[in-house]
């Protein structure tokens, strides 16, 4: 008779309690009995790996209990139910959640669950398989595989030591043998050595010949190692070695002089001020010290140690390594981030802080320590801001010196990249930073406060005083004045533009700002702007006539509330234009943003590319949305702007409503015309007069100044000044004032309110182009200050008569373009004899014609250099570029900074080596002509891994970049619009087909197993390297249908193996337009600069972004019904194609291996589709039904 188990029973009651109080998952579940269709209510409960249920949740005693270790639990389709009872009992109980708890031997039969809900059925079974520890059994088996794999490896060691061993044994035995052979001839030898006498003493002549001789030889050796010697200290490599030994003797004296910095920063300031924070009255708090230093103690530390460092290997100088020195400081430079971001704010703080006479007092005394040698706080505290830009910048000039074949050229290389990478992500950290910050002062600034400023997403545009006009009941405007002081002193506002509002304020006696109770808060989503008035509103005409065309409005339209208009005045027409840019601008990017998320995400599901969303959040220049193709000829060498957005979208995309030739001959217009081919209303608001010169000192417009050919360039006399409320100004008489709207541009004083001006105008409104808001670039904006810089403002030009008196009477303000162009075109140069200054500074023709070759020659730089293809495919136009190149360099007026602008443009454009250094596909080919290729059993998975990425990124790298333009790959003549995108099809059809036929080679299952195994290794290494083209074409072959059916084969894999297959597929799978695999991109991205997916080199999988293509293709027109080019498009198009362009333009770093790449280009191992699927039935047939 078996004997009951037994059990602590009062330890099992014991848990039962725990598991009622702290158990894991509590509550009631119907349990299936032993009868078919019976159903007991049970409260169970779940503590670690055991399952007690209770008859009720009042119950003391459990009626029962389940070990789960090792059990799984699945869930089960709802038991078919009889006809009989109610349709609603029927109903309730199909909607209940059935589930099962196996416990995976035949003895115990399954426990079958159901609740009420799903959602508490889902988490009972993720308990349950919680408390099963099948994951630990899992590692345990691993680990159990990895270790027996280990006592396999030990054991192959024993036996390799024993065998040699006995070797060594072997050999001195027949070391022995043959000493004792030598030893036997060496006797015989003297036994037959017949006696002689020895020979008489040398004949004295000859030794003193021999003597000569050896004297000769080393004469002749010592002279020679001279020379060698001498050559070597006059070679370019021993130069270099020079240098960059200085180099690094000077990087360990800065970096001395930076210890004893920070050394004074904190035991002659830190310090002492915390223990002034600890004493009776204390000066300062221990808060504001940890403000004001930050981690300043712990940067110290860690430069004492890598000072310490430099100065043990100077000890092995000449032979200086800095590498593995730099490979340790490089992890724990990180620390700075802290520092830099938060050193505005430690400043601020400390600005404070001297605001306490005995804080100021004792920080005095401090700093008139002789150490500190008259340096004050603040400049110790920013000596750690420039520590990584100096590292760079020495680790520079050291690769400059260093040969490419040196030992440590790679480390450092990889050093530099890395600090460059942490400098770009403290100059981001920094930048939002400060918008926080400002967005914050501006809040507190508020007396009722303002919640949206606390949206880190808001970015401060721009703020100044407007005047707001009151309305009656009918929207229409009162009769009011502009001059009126009731009106400038009751309806003056501050107001301020973010990205998404835009806030109207009012200023107490007290400086305290009050937002308006209606309408303080505006939501640009909601706002319409209004410049023109509408042309039958008769009130909106006699405002604009009475107002003197300074007014706008904006009209908002809120979900929950009537319409109403705001009308604001601005103080001149270039405030006014700046207000509506800027406003214009952050609407249309809001709304842009809105439709772009929608077309993307809701109605196809793609994500929107990174580059995108950052160009649309991104706010220089207006952008354009449609024009006509002449006005983006107009706009691509219009003098206002330049964007570097607009030009490399241009220049990608100009294929689809234009020509070459045609761009080509609108810049050589501009060069050889420039009055004639730039628009009217480009020079309108290039050259703004001041209204007070509208009526009078007009110059006749036959002037001969104007009519005036210079052979030199006249220069031009600037002058800075530091005061912001003097301006001066450019005297330009000319005809144009007559046929010019005048725009007042002088510069006003500073207000003690921060006040931002943009002197940056808007095109008129009657253009071909619909302009695509972003925030203008204000390079002139006024802004807060800090106590330690003093406010810069631009160059101004002042005329002077010859008399040396100035000018009253015919003088003109220029807009901020222009002056920047005037200054830019004659610093530097002097004034050559001949012409005076009153010619050389009123000759608007030289600043017109020198401006247009400025912007010709950047035009053509960025094309010649970021779009060499054009080039190269199109001989007939680089010739013409040529031509015109070479007809600027023999430009009798041309400045020295242009003509070698223009030289380095035409050397760029004359090499014919320009892609010599990439490899290509053909080459490769040729090199890998070996008379024996490599089998799959000898190759290592690192080598396969490596060669399949070196052929991913050559042949990825070989597309040109317009074959992404009309779809091409999806045309009937595909063969021949896109061939480089077909190679590229056809190279991953051949690598996925090699994957394929080299599993189906194998005839048993183990070996079939195996080469599976090492294909994932293969695939999972790819990804290492971030070429997940590589991953995808072993996966797709691992996919198909002759290889996935082989069930008996896929049994002999491991299960880590297919546990890292299932995480391959789920990375590169096509699932939402290959969603997984963009999170992947960007989460390689978080640790770099570059504006597309992960650092490059990589190798990404090309048919994600012929899908955005084709969506984008599809989804929007080329041409509006107007006839205007949808520029918007054509931004989109580019940011995709200079997201492939980064990555092909960066190679990867791998050696090639001939044998390698021979075996994986070779066609003969690849067997076709039909003729896989035939021998996989022969391996493994299919089973009778």
């Amino acid at each position: 008779m078996q004997k009951s188990v037994r059990y602590n029973e009062g330890h099992a009651l014991y848990l039962a309690f725990l598991a009622r109080k702290e158990g894991t998952k509590r509550g009631f579940l119907s349990k299936k009995a032993a009868e078919a269709s019976r159903w007991h209510e049970k409260w169970f409960a779940l503590y670690q790996n055991v399952l007690f249920y209770f008859e009720g949740e009042q119950s003391g005693r459990p009626a029962g209990m389940y070990l789960l270790e090792g059990c799984s639990c699945e869930r089960t389709p709802a038991p078919p139910r009889t006809s009989a009872g109610p349709a609603g009992a029927r109903d309730a109980l199909d909607k209940q959640y059935y589930f099962t708890v196996l416990f995976g031997h035949e003895g115990q039969k399954p426990l079958e669950l159901r609740c009420e809900e799903e959602q508490a059925g889902k988490e009972w079974m993720e308990a349950i398989h919680q408390a099963s520890y099948a994951d630990i059994l899992i590692e345990r088996e691993v680990l159990m595989q990895k270790y027996i794999h280990l006592v396999q490896i030990v054991e192959t060691e024993k036996i390799a030591a024993n065998q040699l061993r006995h070797q060594l044994e072997d050999q001195d035995t027949e070391i022995e043998r043959l000493k004792s052979e030598i030893v036997a001839l060496n006797k015989t030898k003297e036994r037959m050595r017949p006696y002689h006498s020895h020979q008489e003493d040398e004949d004295p002549d000859i030794k003193k010949i021999k003597k000569v001789q050896s004297f000769m030889r080393g004469w002749l050796c010592r002279r020679k190692w001279k020379t060698i010697v001498q050559d070597y200290i006059c070679s370019p490599h021993a130069e270099s070695m020079r240098k960059r030994n200085q180099i690094v003797f000077t990087m360990v004296e800065a970096e001395t002089e930076y210890v004893h910095q920070l050394y004074i920063l904190v035991n002659g300031f830190l310090r002492p001020l915390r223990m002034a924070a600890s004493s009776k009255k204390p000066p300062i708090s221990h808060d504001d010290v940890s403000s004001i230093f930050l981690n300043s103690e712990t940067i110290m530390f860690l430069h004492e140690i890598f000072h310490q460092g430099l100065k043990a290997r100077l000890a092995n100088w000449p032979t200086l390594v800095l590498a593995d020195l730099f490979d340790i400081l490089l992890p724990m430079l990180n620390i700075y981030q802290e520092f830099v971001r938060n050193h505005q704010y430690s400043l601020q703080v400390l600005a404070n802080c001297k605001q306490n006479r005995d804080f100021d007092k004792l920080l005095k005394q401090y700093e008139a320590n002789p150490a500190c040698e008259g340096r004050m706080l603040e400049t110790f505290l920013t000596y750690p801001m420039f520590q990584i830009p100096r590292y760079i910048i020495t680790l520079h000039e050291l690769l400059a010196h260093t040969p490419h074949e040196h030992v440590e050229r790679k480390s450092l290389e990889f050093a530099k990249s890395k600090l460059e990478e942490l400098s770009r992500v403290m100059h981001d950290e920094v930048s939002d930073t400060e918008n926080i910050r400002k967005n914050l002062a501006i809040e507190r600034m508020i007396v009722e406060g303002c919640d949206i400023l606390l949206d880190t997403s808001q970015t401060f545009i721009r703020q100044g005083s407007l005047i707001q006009v009151p309305s009656v009941e009918r929207g229409k405007l009162s009769k009011v004045r502009l001059g009126s002081l009731s009106l400038k002193k009751e309806g003056e506002r501050q107001c301020f533009l973010f990205t998404k509002h835009f806030l109207i304020c009012t200023r107490s006696s007290g400086g305290k700002l009050h937002l308006l109770k209606t309408g303080g808060v505006l939501s640009l989503i909601q706002c319409t702007l209004i410049e023109e008035p509408d042309a039958s509103d008769d009130d909106s005409k006699g405002s604009g006539h009475m107002f003197g065309h300074l007014d706008f409005k904006i009209v908002v339209e809120p979900p929950d509330a009537a319409p109403f208009t705001v009308v604001l005045l601005a103080p001149s027409r270039q405030e006014k234009a700046a207000w509506m840019s800027d406003i214009s601008q952050c609407v249309d990017n809001i709304r842009c943003n809105g439709l772009m998320t929608i077309v993307f995400e809701e109605n196809s599901k793609v994500t929107v590319p990174h580059m995108i969303n950052k160009t649309l959040n991104s706010c220089k220049v207006p952008q354009i949305r449609y024009a006509s193709v002449e006005r983006l000829l107009e706009r691509l060498t219009d003098l206002r702007f330049l964007s570097i957005d607009f030009l490399n979208t241009f220049l990608h995309t100009y294929r689809i409503f234009t020509t070459a030739t045609v761009v080509l001959a609108k810049l050589s217009d501009i060069y050889k015309r420039p009055f004639t081919s730039i628009p009217v209303r480009s020079l309108e608001l290039f050259f703004a007069t001041s209204p007070n010169n509208r009526g009078e000192h007009m110059v006749d417009g036959k002037s001969p100044r104007l009519c005036r050919k210079f052979s030199s360039p006249p220069p031009l006399a600037v002058s800075r000044t530091s005061s912001p409320v003097r301006a001066r100004k450019l005297s330009l008489t000319s005809s144009l004032n007559a046929r010019i709207g005048a725009l007042d541009l002088t510069t006003s004083s500073c207000s003690s309110s921060p006040t931002t001006h943009s002197p940056t105008a808007s095109p008129p409104p009657h253009t071909a182009a619909v302009l695509e808001s972003s925030p203008a670039d204000r390079a002139g904006d006024s802004t807060e200050l800090s106590p330690c810089r003093s406010p810069s403002t631009p160059r101004h030009l002042r005329y002077r008569q010859p008399g040396g008196q100035a000018a009253d009477s015919s003088h003109c303000s220029v807009s901020p373009a222009s002056a920047f162009a005037i200054a830019t075109a004659a610093a530097g140069h002097g004034s050559p004899p001949g012409f005076n200054n009153t010619e050389r500074t009123c000759d608007k023709e030289f600043i017109i014609r020198r401006t247009a070759t400025n912007r010709v020659l950047n035009v053509l730089r960025h094309w010649v250099s970021k779009h060499a293809q054009d080039f190269e495919l199109n001989n007939e136009l680089k010739m013409n570029v040529l031509n015109l190149l070479e007809e600027v360099l023999r430009d009798p007026d041309l400045l020295p900074q242009e003509r070698k602008a223009t030289a380095n443009i035409l050397r760029a454009l004359s090499q014919d080596d320009q892609d010599d250094i990439h490899l290509k596909l053909e080459d490769i080919i040729q090199m890998t002509d070996c008379p024996k290729a490599e089998c799959f059993e000898t190759l290592s998975a690192m080598e396969l891994a490596e060669q399949i990425t070196l052929l991913d990124h050559v042949v990825f790298r070989s597309i040109p970049y317009e074959e992404f333009l009309g779809q091409g790959w999806m045309k009937l003549d595909k063969n021949e619009r896109t061939p480089y995108i077909m190679k590229t099809s056809q190279h991953f059809n051949e690598m996925s087909n090699l994957v394929a036929s080299q599993i189906m080679n194998y005839a048993d299952i183990s070996s079939r197993a195996n080469a599976i195994e090492k294909w994932v290794a293969v695939a999972d290494i790819c990804r290492c390297l971030h070429n997940y083209n590589g991953v995808l074409e072993i996966t797709a072959a691992l996919n198909r249908s002759a290889i996935y059916r082989l069930k008996k084969t896929w049994a002999k894999v491991s299960k880590q193996t297919k546990a890292l297959m299932d995480k391959l597929q789920k990375t590169v799978s096509s699932e939402g337009r290959f969603k997984n695999l963009r999170e992947t991109l960007k989460k390689n991205k978080k640790h770099s600069s570059w504006p597309c997916s992960c650092n490059p080199p990589a190798v990404p999988y090309l048919g994600m972004y012929l899908t955005d293509l084709a969506f984008i293709e599809e989804g929007t027109p080329n041409f509006t019904e107007e006839g205007l080019v949808n520029f918007s498009k054509m931004r989109m198009i580019s940011h995709i194609i200079r997201e492939i362009r980064q990555f092909q333009q960066t190679a990867y770093r791998i050696d090639q291996q001939p044998k390698v790449i021979q075996y994986l280009l070779d066609k003969a191992l690849i067997i076709d589709e039909d003729t896989l699927y035939e021998l996989s039935l022969k391996i493994e047939p299919r089973l009778p039904a």
